[in-house]
């Protein structure tokens, strides 16, 4: 009957999912908590390296608000 593929299913499930968030965990360690910001095309690069260069730190991730600019 159909019922009998679930285990299966359920199987694959938990094989295609867990990668997945073992990848979000160990990426999250080794980044410290800190979410990467990621550039798909040239725009978004340069406004990573302005973002670098207004705040004055060298991580973009430790940005501050625009109000608190100097």
């Amino acid at each position: 009957m159909w019922f009998e593929i679930l285990p299966g299913i359920s199987i694959m499930a938990v094989c295609f999912v867990s990668p997945r968030i073992a990848m979000v965990h160990i990426h999250r360690f080794s980044n410290e908590g800190k979410l990467k910001r990621v550039s798909y095309y040239p725009y978004q690069w340069s406004l990573m390296k302005r973002d670098r260069r207004v705040f004055g730190v060298n991580h973009y991730y430790a940005s501050k608000d625009l109000e608190n600019i100097d």
